[in-house]
Protein backbone atom coordinates (compact mmCIF):
# COMPACT_ATOMS: atom_id res chain seq x y z
CA UNK A 1 0.00 0.00 0.00
CA UNK A 2 2.65 2.73 1.04
CA UNK A 3 4.63 1.45 -2.33
CA UNK A 4 1.22 2.21 -3.96
CA UNK A 5 1.15 5.33 -2.46
CA UNK A 6 4.27 6.77 -3.32
CA UNK A 7 4.04 6.23 -6.79
CA UNK A 8 0.88 7.83 -6.89
CA UNK A 9 2.43 11.38 -5.15
CA UNK A 10 5.29 11.13 -7.61
CA UNK A 11 2.80 10.98 -10.46
CA UNK A 12 0.97 14.04 -9.42
CA UNK A 13 4.29 15.71 -8.20
CA UNK A 14 5.62 15.51 -11.70
CA UNK A 15 2.62 16.93 -12.94
CA UNK A 16 2.50 19.72 -10.74
CA UNK A 17 5.67 20.33 -12.01
CA UNK A 18 5.07 20.25 -15.76
CA UNK A 19 1.63 22.14 -15.00
CA UNK A 20 4.25 25.28 -12.99
CA UNK A 21 7.28 25.16 -15.38
CA UNK A 22 4.37 25.62 -18.50
CA UNK A 23 2.79 28.31 -16.74
CA UNK A 24 5.48 30.14 -16.27
CA UNK A 25 7.43 29.87 -19.97
CA UNK A 26 3.79 30.95 -20.97
CA UNK A 27 4.06 33.57 -18.93
CA UNK A 28 0.77 32.80 -17.28
CA UNK A 29 1.73 33.00 -14.23
CA UNK A 30 1.77 36.57 -12.76
CA UNK A 31 3.49 37.50 -9.97
CA UNK A 32 1.45 38.92 -7.11
CA UNK A 33 -1.75 38.47 -9.02
CA UNK A 34 -4.66 36.01 -8.20
CA UNK A 35 -5.26 33.18 -11.10
CA UNK A 36 -8.55 34.58 -12.60
CA UNK A 37 -6.59 37.95 -12.91
CA UNK A 38 -3.99 36.03 -14.84
CA UNK A 39 -6.05 33.85 -17.00
CA UNK A 40 -3.93 30.84 -15.99
CA UNK A 41 -4.76 28.30 -18.42
CA UNK A 42 -3.38 25.18 -16.03
CA UNK A 43 -4.37 26.54 -12.61
CA UNK A 44 -7.25 24.44 -12.45
CA UNK A 45 -5.38 21.52 -13.13
CA UNK A 46 -2.65 22.87 -10.73
CA UNK A 47 -4.85 23.15 -7.94
CA UNK A 48 -6.29 19.88 -8.40
CA UNK A 49 -3.23 17.78 -8.28
CA UNK A 50 -1.83 19.76 -5.68
CA UNK A 51 -5.00 18.66 -3.39
CA UNK A 52 -4.34 14.99 -4.50
CA UNK A 53 -0.89 15.24 -3.31
CA UNK A 54 -1.89 16.50 0.38
CA UNK A 55 -4.09 14.20 0.84
CA UNK A 56 -1.76 11.20 -0.18
CA UNK A 57 1.12 12.58 2.20
CA UNK A 58 -1.74 13.12 4.47
CA UNK A 59 -2.46 9.17 4.54
CA UNK A 60 1.05 8.03 3.77
CA UNK A 61 1.83 10.08 7.04
CA UNK A 62 -1.09 8.53 8.82
CA UNK A 63 0.06 4.83 7.53
CA UNK A 64 3.84 4.89 8.33
CA UNK A 65 3.29 6.55 11.57
CA UNK A 66 0.78 3.76 13.05
CA UNK A 67 3.38 1.14 11.42
CA UNK A 68 6.43 2.89 13.55
CA UNK A 69 4.34 3.32 16.87
CA UNK A 70 3.26 -0.83 16.17
CA UNK A 71 7.07 -1.35 15.78
CA UNK A 72 8.27 1.19 19.01
CA UNK A 73 5.11 0.71 20.88
CA UNK A 74 4.84 3.91 21.84
CA UNK A 75 5.11 8.13 19.62
CA UNK A 76 7.59 9.97 20.73
CA UNK A 77 7.15 13.05 22.94
CA UNK A 78 8.72 16.63 23.20
CA UNK A 79 8.14 19.01 26.36
CA UNK A 80 8.75 22.74 25.50
CA UNK A 81 8.85 25.32 27.61
CA UNK A 82 7.90 28.71 28.00
CA UNK A 83 10.21 31.05 26.26
CA UNK A 84 12.69 28.59 24.85
CA UNK A 85 12.21 26.49 21.43
CA UNK A 86 13.37 23.01 21.66
CA UNK A 87 14.29 20.62 18.15
CA UNK A 88 13.94 17.16 18.19
CA UNK A 89 14.56 14.31 15.52
CA UNK A 90 11.92 12.44 14.27
CA UNK A 91 12.23 8.24 13.20
CA UNK A 92 13.82 9.96 9.85
CA UNK A 93 15.63 11.93 11.15
CA UNK A 94 13.79 15.17 10.13
CA UNK A 95 13.82 18.18 12.51
CA UNK A 96 10.29 19.54 13.95
CA UNK A 97 10.06 22.87 15.53
CA UNK A 98 7.82 23.66 18.38
CA UNK A 99 7.21 27.59 19.41
CA UNK A 100 5.22 27.19 22.54
CA UNK A 101 4.37 25.68 25.44
CA UNK A 102 2.43 22.58 24.94
CA UNK A 103 3.39 19.28 24.96
CA UNK A 104 3.27 17.40 21.39
CA UNK A 105 3.65 14.04 19.37
CA UNK A 106 5.96 14.16 17.08
CA UNK A 107 4.56 12.41 13.90
CA UNK A 108 7.27 11.17 11.45
CA UNK A 109 8.33 12.97 8.45
CA UNK A 110 9.42 10.64 5.47
CA UNK A 111 10.64 11.45 1.61
CA UNK A 112 7.93 9.84 -0.44
CA UNK A 113 9.58 10.68 -3.85
CA UNK A 114 13.12 10.22 -4.89
CA UNK A 115 12.93 13.49 -6.56
CA UNK A 116 15.61 14.74 -4.10
CA UNK A 117 15.58 16.93 -1.11
CA UNK A 118 16.81 19.69 -1.87
CA UNK A 119 14.96 22.95 -0.86
CA UNK A 120 15.92 24.53 -4.46
CA UNK A 121 13.52 22.64 -6.15
CA UNK A 122 10.16 23.36 -6.85
CA UNK A 123 8.53 20.23 -5.54
CA UNK A 124 10.43 20.29 -2.41
CA UNK A 125 9.27 23.59 -2.02
CA UNK A 126 5.57 22.88 -2.42
CA UNK A 127 5.50 19.44 -0.34
CA UNK A 128 7.05 21.55 2.34
CA UNK A 129 4.51 24.33 2.31
CA UNK A 130 1.37 21.50 1.74
CA UNK A 131 2.63 19.49 4.39
CA UNK A 132 3.72 21.56 7.12
CA UNK A 133 1.35 22.83 9.85
CA UNK A 134 -0.06 26.31 9.35
CA UNK A 135 1.48 29.28 10.89
CA UNK A 136 -0.68 31.30 13.05
CA UNK A 137 -1.35 34.37 11.40
CA UNK A 138 -0.64 37.80 13.66
CA UNK A 139 -3.08 40.01 13.55
CA UNK A 140 -1.43 42.86 11.31
CA UNK A 141 -3.21 45.79 12.68
CA UNK A 142 -3.74 45.08 16.16
CA UNK A 143 -5.22 48.02 18.37
CA UNK A 144 -2.33 47.91 21.32
CA UNK A 145 0.60 45.67 20.96
CA UNK A 146 3.07 47.26 23.84
CA UNK A 147 7.03 46.45 24.15
CA UNK A 148 6.98 43.17 25.74
CA UNK A 149 8.37 42.21 29.16
CA UNK A 150 10.56 39.35 28.04
CA UNK A 151 13.86 41.74 27.36
CA UNK A 152 12.92 43.82 30.70
CA UNK A 153 14.63 43.57 34.06
CA UNK A 154 17.71 42.29 32.58
CA UNK A 155 21.08 43.68 34.00
CA UNK A 156 21.90 46.66 31.45
CA UNK A 157 25.98 45.88 30.47
CA UNK A 158 28.41 48.84 29.13
CA UNK A 159 28.95 48.69 25.73
CA UNK A 160 32.80 50.13 25.74
CA UNK A 161 33.28 47.28 28.39
CA UNK A 162 31.37 44.15 26.00
CA UNK A 163 33.71 45.80 22.86
CA UNK A 164 37.05 45.28 24.91
CA UNK A 165 35.67 41.88 25.54
CA UNK A 166 35.14 40.95 22.03
CA UNK A 167 38.40 42.53 20.91
CA UNK A 168 40.49 40.58 23.74
CA UNK A 169 38.67 37.31 22.63
CA UNK A 170 39.78 38.28 18.93
CA UNK A 171 43.30 38.89 19.81
CA UNK A 172 44.48 35.67 17.54
CA UNK A 173 42.62 37.38 14.30
CA UNK A 174 43.72 39.70 12.12
CA UNK A 175 41.20 43.51 12.55
CA UNK A 176 38.38 43.64 10.80
CA UNK A 177 38.57 45.61 7.69
CA UNK A 178 38.22 49.43 8.30
CA UNK A 179 35.24 51.22 7.10
CA UNK A 180 34.21 55.17 7.16
CA UNK A 181 30.85 56.88 7.51
CA UNK A 182 30.74 58.97 4.22
CA UNK A 183 28.31 61.69 2.95
CA UNK A 184 26.12 61.26 0.40
CA UNK A 185 27.29 62.56 -3.11
CA UNK A 186 26.57 66.21 -3.25
CA UNK A 187 25.54 66.25 0.48
CA UNK A 188 26.70 68.92 2.71
CA UNK A 189 26.97 68.02 6.67
CA UNK A 190 24.01 68.67 8.61
CA UNK A 191 23.13 67.56 12.10
CA UNK A 192 19.69 69.07 13.88
CA UNK A 193 19.75 68.81 17.80
CA UNK A 194 15.29 68.76 17.73
CA UNK A 195 15.66 65.86 14.70
CA UNK A 196 18.68 64.15 15.53
CA UNK A 197 19.73 60.80 13.09
CA UNK A 198 18.57 57.35 13.60
CA UNK A 199 21.08 54.79 13.03
CA UNK A 200 20.05 51.68 10.56
CA UNK A 201 21.81 47.92 10.27
CA UNK A 202 21.39 45.83 7.61
CA UNK A 203 23.30 42.23 7.58
CA UNK A 204 22.71 38.99 7.09
CA UNK A 205 25.06 37.16 9.57
CA UNK A 206 25.59 34.12 7.85
CA UNK A 207 23.75 31.01 9.67
CA UNK A 208 26.47 29.08 11.67
CA UNK A 209 24.42 26.23 10.92
CA UNK A 210 25.07 26.83 7.06
CA UNK A 211 28.38 28.36 7.12
CA UNK A 212 29.66 24.66 8.59
CA UNK A 213 27.42 22.59 6.68
CA UNK A 214 26.26 23.93 3.41
CA UNK A 215 27.38 26.88 1.59
CA UNK A 216 30.90 25.51 1.05
CA UNK A 217 32.76 28.04 1.33
CA UNK A 218 35.70 26.81 0.01
CA UNK A 219 38.64 29.76 0.41
CA UNK A 220 37.09 29.38 4.14
CA UNK A 221 38.77 27.55 6.61
CA UNK A 222 36.36 25.65 8.84
CA UNK A 223 38.49 27.15 11.99
CA UNK A 224 37.34 30.91 10.84
CA UNK A 225 34.07 29.62 11.15
CA UNK A 226 34.09 28.47 14.63
CA UNK A 227 30.49 29.94 16.23
CA UNK A 228 33.18 30.82 19.56
CA UNK A 229 35.03 33.05 18.12
CA UNK A 230 32.46 34.10 14.93
CA UNK A 231 29.84 34.96 17.57
CA UNK A 232 32.72 37.98 19.01
CA UNK A 233 33.28 39.23 15.75
CA UNK A 234 29.57 39.57 14.89
CA UNK A 235 29.34 41.45 18.05
CA UNK A 236 32.11 44.17 17.60
CA UNK A 237 30.77 44.77 14.06
CA UNK A 238 27.23 45.85 15.94
CA UNK A 239 29.28 47.10 19.09
CA UNK A 240 31.79 49.25 16.90
CA UNK A 241 28.76 51.52 15.42
CA UNK A 242 26.16 51.38 18.00
CA UNK A 243 22.94 51.42 15.48
CA UNK A 244 19.32 52.20 16.85
CA UNK A 245 17.94 49.60 14.79
CA UNK A 246 19.30 46.42 13.47
CA UNK A 247 17.72 44.30 11.01
CA UNK A 248 19.26 40.53 10.98
CA UNK A 249 19.08 37.78 8.30
CA UNK A 250 20.21 34.13 8.70
CA UNK A 251 19.65 34.30 12.47
CA UNK A 252 20.06 30.86 13.99
CA UNK A 253 21.40 31.97 17.38
CA UNK A 254 19.04 34.34 18.42
CA UNK A 255 17.77 32.63 22.04
CA UNK A 256 21.28 32.01 22.93
CA UNK A 257 23.14 34.88 22.38
CA UNK A 258 21.50 38.06 20.41
CA UNK A 259 18.29 38.11 22.07
CA UNK A 260 20.01 38.25 25.87
CA UNK A 261 22.98 40.01 24.90
CA UNK A 262 21.50 42.87 22.97
CA UNK A 263 18.41 42.86 25.80
CA UNK A 264 20.71 43.88 28.43
CA UNK A 265 22.77 46.72 25.81
CA UNK A 266 18.88 48.13 25.71
CA UNK A 267 17.53 46.72 22.79
CA UNK A 268 13.97 45.28 22.62
CA UNK A 269 14.30 42.34 19.70
CA UNK A 270 11.85 40.00 17.75
CA UNK A 271 12.62 37.11 15.71
CA UNK A 272 10.34 34.99 13.06
CA UNK A 273 11.95 31.77 11.63
CA UNK A 274 11.66 30.29 8.35
CA UNK A 275 8.76 27.64 8.23
CA UNK A 276 11.27 25.34 6.87
CA UNK A 277 14.73 26.40 7.63
CA UNK A 278 17.70 24.73 5.54
CA UNK A 279 19.70 24.62 8.83
CA UNK A 280 17.67 21.81 10.02
CA UNK A 281 19.03 19.71 7.84
CA UNK A 282 22.27 19.88 9.04
CA UNK A 283 23.55 17.75 12.19
CA UNK A 284 23.99 19.54 15.38
CA UNK A 285 22.24 22.32 14.39
CA UNK A 286 20.81 25.35 16.20
CA UNK A 287 17.19 25.48 15.29
CA UNK A 288 15.60 27.65 12.34
CA UNK A 289 17.65 30.44 10.92
CA UNK A 290 15.26 33.39 10.60
CA UNK A 291 14.98 37.33 10.56
CA UNK A 292 15.84 39.37 13.30
CA UNK A 293 14.77 42.61 14.20
CA UNK A 294 15.95 44.99 16.84
CA UNK A 295 15.64 48.88 17.94
CA UNK A 296 16.73 50.69 20.82
CA UNK A 297 14.51 51.08 23.80
CA UNK A 298 15.65 54.51 25.11
CA UNK A 299 15.21 55.69 21.58
CA UNK A 300 11.52 53.89 20.02
CA UNK A 301 9.02 52.55 21.59
CA UNK A 302 7.04 49.72 19.97
CA UNK A 303 3.03 50.81 18.14
CA UNK A 304 2.52 47.59 15.80
CA UNK A 305 3.84 44.44 15.06
CA UNK A 306 3.59 42.10 12.29
CA UNK A 307 4.90 38.60 10.88
CA UNK A 308 4.38 37.58 7.71
CA UNK A 309 5.19 34.52 5.83
CA UNK A 310 5.57 35.86 2.46
CA UNK A 311 3.12 34.35 -0.56
CA UNK A 312 3.55 33.75 -4.73
CA UNK A 313 0.74 32.80 -6.95
CA UNK A 314 -1.60 32.45 -3.76
CA UNK A 315 0.78 29.87 -1.99
CA UNK A 316 2.64 30.51 0.90
CA UNK A 317 6.56 30.23 0.41
CA UNK A 318 9.28 29.49 2.86
CA UNK A 319 10.54 33.48 3.33
CA UNK A 320 9.44 35.93 6.36
CA UNK A 321 9.28 39.37 6.78
CA UNK A 322 8.90 41.44 10.39
CA UNK A 323 7.31 44.85 10.02
CA UNK A 324 7.51 47.09 13.48
CA UNK A 325 5.75 50.62 13.43
CA UNK A 326 7.99 52.65 16.53
CA UNK A 327 6.73 55.80 17.62
CA UNK A 328 10.57 57.87 18.19
CA UNK A 329 10.37 59.54 21.76
CA UNK A 330 12.54 62.55 20.93
CA UNK A 331 10.37 63.91 18.61
CA UNK A 332 6.84 61.80 18.45
CA UNK A 333 6.93 61.09 15.22
CA UNK A 334 6.20 57.09 13.35
CA UNK A 335 8.37 55.50 11.72
CA UNK A 336 7.64 51.78 9.99
CA UNK A 337 10.65 49.20 9.86
CA UNK A 338 10.51 45.94 7.57
CA UNK A 339 13.22 43.46 7.40
CA UNK A 340 12.84 40.71 5.03
CA UNK A 341 15.15 37.62 3.56
CA UNK A 342 13.87 36.49 -0.44
CA UNK A 343 14.79 33.48 -1.76
CA UNK A 344 18.04 33.01 -2.73
CA UNK A 345 19.54 31.16 -5.73
CA UNK A 346 19.55 31.90 -9.75
CA UNK A 347 16.34 30.49 -11.24
CA UNK A 348 13.99 31.92 -8.89
CA UNK A 349 13.83 35.70 -10.20
CA UNK A 350 9.95 35.39 -10.73
CA UNK A 351 9.76 33.80 -7.33
CA UNK A 352 11.44 36.68 -5.75
CA UNK A 353 9.48 38.90 -7.72
CA UNK A 354 6.07 37.64 -6.44
CA UNK A 355 7.46 37.96 -3.14
CA UNK A 356 8.61 41.17 -3.41
CA UNK A 357 4.67 42.26 -4.72
CA UNK A 358 3.32 40.59 -1.66
CA UNK A 359 5.49 41.97 1.13
CA UNK A 360 4.88 45.37 -0.83
CA UNK A 361 0.96 45.02 -0.65
CA UNK A 362 1.55 44.09 3.08
CA UNK A 363 3.71 47.03 3.06
CA UNK A 364 1.44 50.02 2.04
CA UNK A 365 -1.57 48.53 4.37
CA UNK A 366 0.36 48.50 7.16
CA UNK A 367 1.57 51.75 6.57
CA UNK A 368 -1.89 53.60 5.25
CA UNK A 369 -3.44 52.24 8.29
CA UNK A 370 -0.98 53.51 10.81
CA UNK A 371 -0.72 56.67 9.15
CA UNK A 372 -4.62 56.82 9.48
CA UNK A 373 -4.34 57.06 13.37
CA UNK A 374 -2.79 60.34 13.58
CA UNK A 375 -0.16 61.49 11.07
CA UNK A 376 -1.14 64.20 9.25
CA UNK A 377 0.29 63.17 5.83
CA UNK A 378 -1.78 59.74 6.04
CA UNK A 379 1.14 57.61 5.73
CA UNK A 380 3.62 56.24 7.91
CA UNK A 381 7.83 56.86 6.72
CA UNK A 382 8.90 53.55 5.54
CA UNK A 383 12.36 51.70 5.88
CA UNK A 384 12.92 48.03 4.36
CA UNK A 385 15.85 46.19 5.18
CA UNK A 386 17.13 42.83 3.41
CA UNK A 387 18.89 40.34 1.81
CA UNK A 388 16.83 40.31 -1.60
CA UNK A 389 19.02 38.05 -3.28
CA UNK A 390 18.47 40.01 -6.64
CA UNK A 391 20.50 42.43 -8.92
CA UNK A 392 19.66 45.65 -9.49
CA UNK A 393 19.09 43.93 -12.68
CA UNK A 394 16.05 42.08 -11.19
CA UNK A 395 12.08 42.31 -11.72
CA UNK A 396 11.70 42.78 -7.58
CA UNK A 397 14.24 45.37 -7.48
CA UNK A 398 11.95 47.34 -10.13
CA UNK A 399 9.02 46.96 -8.63
CA UNK A 400 10.70 48.35 -4.87
CA UNK A 401 12.10 51.40 -7.20
CA UNK A 402 9.01 51.96 -8.98
CA UNK A 403 6.51 51.29 -5.99
CA UNK A 404 4.08 53.80 -5.34
CA UNK A 405 5.42 53.77 -1.64
CA UNK A 406 7.60 56.53 -3.05
CA UNK A 407 11.11 54.19 -2.11
CA UNK A 408 15.35 54.56 -2.73
CA UNK A 409 17.76 52.44 -2.19
CA UNK A 410 20.15 54.12 0.16
CA UNK A 411 23.44 52.67 -1.11
CA UNK A 412 22.88 54.37 -4.67
CA UNK A 413 24.08 57.73 -2.71
CA UNK A 414 27.45 56.80 -2.56
CA UNK A 415 27.78 56.77 -6.49
CA UNK A 416 28.76 60.21 -8.02
CA UNK A 417 25.47 60.34 -9.66
CA UNK A 418 23.27 59.00 -7.00
CA UNK A 419 21.70 56.20 -9.39
CA UNK A 420 24.26 53.33 -8.99
CA UNK A 421 24.87 50.47 -6.71
CA UNK A 422 27.54 49.37 -5.15
CA UNK A 423 29.72 47.11 -6.78
CA UNK A 424 29.01 44.03 -4.54
CA UNK A 425 27.62 43.65 -1.07
CA UNK A 426 28.52 40.44 -0.89
CA UNK A 427 31.69 38.02 -2.28
CA UNK A 428 32.07 34.61 -2.01
CA UNK A 429 33.67 31.37 -3.38
CA UNK A 430 31.98 27.99 -3.33
CA UNK A 431 32.75 24.89 -5.63
CA UNK A 432 30.90 26.38 -8.36
CA UNK A 433 33.02 29.74 -8.45
CA UNK A 434 33.48 32.87 -7.70
CA UNK A 435 30.62 35.49 -6.70
CA UNK A 436 30.68 39.24 -6.84
CA UNK A 437 27.18 40.61 -6.28
CA UNK A 438 24.91 43.05 -4.91
CA UNK A 439 22.08 41.53 -3.28
CA UNK A 440 21.38 43.88 0.13
CA UNK A 441 19.52 47.18 0.30
CA UNK A 442 18.29 49.73 3.04
CA UNK A 443 15.05 51.37 1.36
CA UNK A 444 13.70 54.43 2.54
CA UNK A 445 10.77 56.86 1.91
CA UNK A 446 12.64 59.34 0.37
CA UNK A 447 10.08 62.28 0.30
CA UNK A 448 9.80 61.73 4.39
CA UNK A 449 13.68 60.67 5.29
CA UNK A 450 16.65 62.11 4.08
CA UNK A 451 19.92 59.87 4.27
CA UNK A 452 22.25 62.11 6.22
CA UNK A 453 25.69 59.60 6.10
CA UNK A 454 26.31 56.05 4.48
CA UNK A 455 29.41 53.04 5.87
CA UNK A 456 31.42 52.73 3.04
CA UNK A 457 32.02 49.38 1.23
CA UNK A 458 35.44 47.88 1.98
CA UNK A 459 37.85 47.57 -1.02
CA UNK A 460 39.00 44.46 -2.83
CA UNK A 461 42.55 44.46 -1.22
CA UNK A 462 40.66 44.50 2.07
CA UNK A 463 38.54 41.81 1.69
CA UNK A 464 40.92 40.17 0.92
CA UNK A 465 41.86 36.98 -1.82
CA UNK A 466 40.43 34.29 -0.46
CA UNK A 467 37.13 36.78 -0.02
CA UNK A 468 33.82 36.05 2.55
CA UNK A 469 33.82 35.48 5.22
CA UNK A 470 37.72 35.03 6.18
CA UNK A 471 39.22 34.80 9.80
CA UNK A 472 38.68 39.42 9.46
CA UNK A 473 35.09 39.13 8.92
CA UNK A 474 32.11 36.92 10.18
CA UNK A 475 29.98 36.73 6.90
CA UNK A 476 29.82 36.42 3.00
CA UNK A 477 27.67 39.67 3.55
CA UNK A 478 28.69 42.84 4.54
CA UNK A 479 26.91 44.97 6.75
CA UNK A 480 24.95 48.49 5.45
CA UNK A 481 24.38 50.81 7.97
CA UNK A 482 23.45 54.38 7.17
CA UNK A 483 22.54 57.20 9.01
CA UNK A 484 18.68 58.59 8.45
CA UNK A 485 16.60 61.54 9.62
CA UNK A 486 13.17 62.86 9.39
CA UNK A 487 12.67 65.60 6.58
CA UNK A 488 11.21 68.82 7.84
CA UNK A 489 10.06 69.62 4.46
CA UNK A 490 8.65 65.92 3.35
CA UNK A 491 7.91 67.09 -0.16
CA UNK A 492 11.18 68.17 -1.47
CA UNK A 493 13.04 65.54 -3.23
CA UNK A 494 16.80 65.18 -2.42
Amino acid sequence: MLHCGRSFLCVHACVVCVCVCVAFLDGSVCSGESPPSCRCRLWDGLVRHVVLIQQTVRSLARSESSSAERQTGRGRRVEVDRKGVKWTNCVSKCVCVFPSSLVFHVSICCSFCPMGSSSSRLFGTLAQSLNSPPLAQPDLYPEENPDEDLDQGLAEIDPDQLLRECEEALQSRPARPHRDLVLPSGLAPCRQKHNPSIRIMQWNILAQALGEGKDGFVRCPLDALNWQERKYLILEEILTYRPDILCLQEVDHYYDTFQPILASLGYQGTFLAKPWSPCLDVEQNNGPDGCALFYRRSRFSLQSTAHLRLSAMMLPTNQVAIVQTLCCRLTGQRLCVAVTHLKARSGWERLRSAQGADLLQSLRSITSRCGSRGDSEGTVPLVVCGDFNAEPSEDVYRRFSSSPLGLNSAYKLLSSDGQTEPAYTTWKIRPSGESCSTLDYIWYSRDALSVDCLLNIPSEEQIGPDRLPSYHYPSDHLSLLCDISFREEPHRLM
